[in-house]
Order: C-alpha cells, then sequence, then structure tokens
C-alpha cells in the first residue's frame, strides 16, 4: 500500500530534519519530549533523495532542546527554528565534548556501576569516541 501522509506546516515551532532513519524515537525518548504539553510528530522512513530513508521530528511550539544529546545521537541532523510560518534559524549539530548522564558506562568494575548515585560522564576523546571520566572505558557514538 502506498498511502501519503500529511502533517501540516508549522506556524511557530521545531524541525528535527535529516535524522538518520530509525533513530527519530530515540531521539523522542532521550530528549523527553513525552514530558511537554506541545503537540510532537514522528514522521519515520520518509524518502530521502541523500540517504534513501529518514525521520523527522516536528514540535509545534518553542522548547528548549537538549542539543548535546540530539549532537551525540545523530550530528548529521538538521534543527530548523520556525517563526510565523519561516524558517527564522537552522542549527547545525556537532558530536558534544561532554556528556552527562546520557549513556551508561558498561565496564562492570567502573564506580558508576558500584555507585548508583554517580553522575555518568563521557568525554570525547577520538573521532567518536567517548571514554568514561572515571575508569576511561570507550564508548562509541551512536
Amino acid at each position: 500500500m502506498n498511502s501519503m501522509i500529511s502533517v501540516t506546516p508549522l506556524e511557530n515551532g521545531i524541525v528535527i530534519d535529516h535524522i538518520a532513519a530509525g533513530l527519530g524515537m530515540e531521539i523522542y525518548r532521550l530528549l523527553r519530549l513525552d514530558v511537554f504539553e506541545t503537540p510532537v510528530a514522528i514522521i519515520k522512513n520518509v524518502k530521502s533523495g541523500k540517504h534513501g530513508k529518514k525521520d523527522i521530528i516536528k514540535i509545534d511550539g518553542n522548547i528548549n532542546l537538549d542539543y548535546d544529546i540530539l549532537g551525540f545521537i545523530d550530528p548529521n541532523a538538521t534543527v530548523s527554528i520556525i517563526k510565523n510560518g519561516k524558517v527564522v534559524e537552522k542549527k547545525t549539530l556537532k558530536l558534544p565534548e561532554k556528556l552527562a548522564d546520557v549513556i551508561k558506562c558498561k565496564n562492570p568494575r567502573c564506580i558508576t556501576i558500584t555507585e548508583p548515585d554517580m553522575k555518568n560522564v563521557f568525554n570525547l576523546a577520538d573521532s567518536g569516541i567517548y571514554r568514561c571520566n572515571y575508569c576511561q572505558h570507550p564508548h562509541l557514538a551512536v
């Protein structure tokens, strides 16, 4: 079945576009978009000339987004701020230098495992590799 889904344009809000196909729900979860009262549309597996398929998230209204989380999950995504039906700002994402409580250390001997109240802090060490602040255990970017 080949049906077309239509989502109306935003008057004021945020569009996260060019999300790698399949990452839209992960972004929704990690940005905790479910706690906001504003409508959110997640459009999955949209045709993309560049990547074949992509996901899109539209947020009706302005909220504060954690661009570090967004950059960690998909640094190639784009963020457009919409006001009065027009794009007024485009944000470019990048891998953040530091992440706090976004990912968990997988080293069973790390202090963050034995002390559950410890924050999971990771620093960007090499291209796409994060290291635990406490034990230096590596974690690849998503």
